[in-house]
């Protein structure tokens, strides 16, 4: 799993106008190809009247998996700067389909690959990109006499908390960045003299910033 990675918050869609053309851009994140062409199949149903419906998608850790459909436009002018958008700005796991309902004006190859750059890049505006990042659960299971000790050291270090749970003793779910999770633990053995016994989760992505 990668530490870090930027994608779309969610599904979303923004329409421009070019030369009387419309170009309606969609976007959504997705995890798997066969998601990437069920939303691409979807927007076509739902826009089957449109001139075209081209589209791209990236998918995987390393871009494993990456297509582009030109849909009846002249090659290389809608896929590929579709797909070259997802690129240069640096996502992942995310579909675009870019709809085009023909205004009665040619543009040319030039015009067509701005056009779908345009619409691509309006899409993602309406998806709201983020980073993802990587955490890891460590749980801390210790005496109470030691919370407010350790509640305090964690808000100086910004680390993300969860629920704590209170039983006999008390358990704190941390869930410090996983390339800093060994450290972590070993910190928290020597903030707590070793008095705590300290476990690992999963490990889980959350939105930077949130």
């Amino acid at each position: 799993m990668l530490d870090r990675y930027r994608t779309v918050r969610e599904s979303g869609n923004k329409e421009i106008v070019i030369k009387k053309s419309r170009f309606i851009g969609h976007v959504m994140p997705v995890e798997t190809e066969q998601e990437a062409i069920a939303f691409i199949e979807r927007i076509k149903k739902e826009h089957w009247n449109a001139t075209h419906n081209c589209s791209a998608y990236m998918i995987g850790e390393r871009d494993e998996i990456q297509k582009q459909s030109d849909d009846g436009e002249p090659s290389g002018t809608a896929g590929k700067p579709i797909l070259e958008v997802i690129r240069n700005q640096g996502l992942k796991n995310v579909a675009i389909v870019v709809t085009r309902y023909f205004g009665g004006i040619m543009l040319g190859a030039g015009g067509l690959i701005r056009a779908y750059t345009d619409g691509a890049v309006a899409a993602i505006e309406a998806g709201q990109p983020i980073t993802r990042v990587l955490h890891r659960e460590v749980y801390v299971e210790v005496d109470y006499t030691w919370l407010g000790k350790i509640e305090n050291e964690l808000r100086n270090r910004a680390i993300r908390t969860g629920q704590p749970s209170f039983a006999d003793k008390v358990t704190l779910l941390c869930l410090p960045e996983e390339p800093e999770a060994e450290g972590f633990t070993a910190w928290m053995t020597d903030l707590t003299q070793g008095q705590s016994v300290i476990t690992e989760g999963e490990r889980i992505y959350f939105i930077e910033g949130e």
